[in-house]
């Protein structure tokens, strides 16, 4: 079967121009030619069949045959407020599959324990786009900056807030509840991840003030991008369509 190659046109309601990233792969990578048909995303919720009307090495321009709306395979909003680990490539590793499964926003957090307080977020970007179009969705997840722990759990919410740690109910003063258990269908939902050294205690009890619930991945002690992504794949699950 011919692989199909999905391409990312943000603009492709408004310019009939493929970016210039887009475009190489294209026309030097993929050896495209005027008139061979295109198909595209532009991130927004939207596929299209399309055209090359005109290329050369750097430029590729289309014309748009049909567009067809797209959408996504869970019901509600799924949101991964994780600390960077010291080691970019795991982060890159849990984006990439994170994406794949399907979420709607990732956050990267700066926490008392963080082991990592930079982060080159155009580099995440570009492989959250990779991943939205391996994995054929039309929806580009949004990445946020490096995000200050208590200034992400301030925010208004209006949905299911979860906090992943791993101190003992009596250390916090709240019982931990199973993830797969207390997830909706529609309903928004954030999970906090903390780094490799766990959230603090008083930042556990700083999410609790903010009607953060403790929340239990399951039995197994995980690595930070694993937690994070057995979090997107229980909430992925809990609002599937199908």
């Amino acid at each position: 079967m011919k692989e199909v190659h999905l391409f990312y046109a943000p603009e492709a309601l408004t310019a009939n121009l493929l970016p210039d990233e887009e475009a190489i792969h294209a026309v030097r990578v993929l050896r495209m030619h005027e008139g061979d048909d295109l198909n595209l995303t532009d991130g927004k919720g939207h596929f299209f069949e399309a055209r090359i009307t005109q290329c050369t090495p750097k430029m590729c321009r289309f014309d748009i045959l049909e567009q067809h709306d797209w959408q996504p395979h869970w019901d509600g909003s799924i949101e991964v407020a994780v600390a960077p680990t010291k080691n970019m490539d795991r982060m890159e590793w849990f984006a990439e599959k994170a994406v794949e499964i399907g979420c709607d926003r990732i956050v990267f957090l700066s926490c008392q324990n963080s082991e990592r307080q930079v982060l080159k977020k155009e580099r995440i970007e570009k492989i959250v786009v990779s991943a939205m179009k391996q994995s054929h969705k039309a929806v580009l997840p949004q990445v946020e900056p490096l995000t200050r722990f208590a200034d992400y759990v301030a925010r208004p919410f209006d949905g299911l807030r979860c906090i992943a740690h791993c101190y003992a109910d009596a250390d916090v003063g709240a019982a931990k509840q199973e993830l797969a258990r207390i997830a909706q269908k529609g309903r928004p939902t954030q999970v906090l991840i903390g780094p490799e050294g766990d959230f603090s205690i008083a930042e556990v009890k700083t999410a609790l003030q903010h009607g953060f619930v403790p929340i239990s991945l399951g039995q197994s002690r995980l690595r930070t991008e694993t937690a994070a992504l057995v979090a997107v794949h229980t909430l992925n699950l809990a609002m599937s369509l199908s």
